[in-house]
């Protein structure tokens, strides 16, 4: 899907990183799920989906202990947005849930800021992680770093 970004390098003022950071680090704290959001220039491939689960493999989501961490991607300058989830998480939603939530954050999107957007779909895809994969703090350990990446 296709959504209207403009660069890379505006895509977060630091006050709008540090929104979606901490959105990911209090989603975190709800369940042993890992949420990552990668924003680079181009998709390098057709469908961002594809795109997207070469960044979950290259950043080494698929390690968590439950197989349950999800890439929030965003190709800024060909306006493209996908999420993958792994294997764990996604037994337990599917397709329909990860086709609801990109339908959501496009909405979003037109109605808010790019990073409210963004922190919202932290917030609900945190949500199913908790559902699925409630926080066990005696064994729950943040396994993947809670910063956004960027890409080329």
């Amino acid at each position: 899907m296709r959504i209207p970004f403009l660069s890379k390098k505006d895509f977060f003022t630091p006050d709008e990183k540090n929104q979606v950071v901490e959105a990911i680090r209090l989603a975190e704290k709800q369940t042993s799920g890992e949420i990552r959001v990668y924003v680079e220039s181009r998709c390098r491939f057709v469908d961002p989906l594809d795109r997207a689960a070469e960044i979950f493999w290259m950043l080494k989501m698929e390690a968590t202990e439950q197989r349950n961490a999800v890439l929030v991607y965003v190709a800024v300058k060909d306006r493209q947005l996908a999420l993958f989830g792994d294997k764990g998480i996604h037994e337990k939603v599917g397709n329909i849930f990860w086709n609801e939530k990109v339908n959501a954050i496009l909405h979003h999107i037109h109605k808010e800021s790019y990073a409210d957007a963004i922190v919202r779909m932290v917030g609900e895809i945190g949500e199913a992680l908790r559902f699925h994969f409630p926080y066990d703090k005696d064994g729950d350990k943040n396994e993947l770093s809670d910063d956004i990446v960027y890409g080329r």
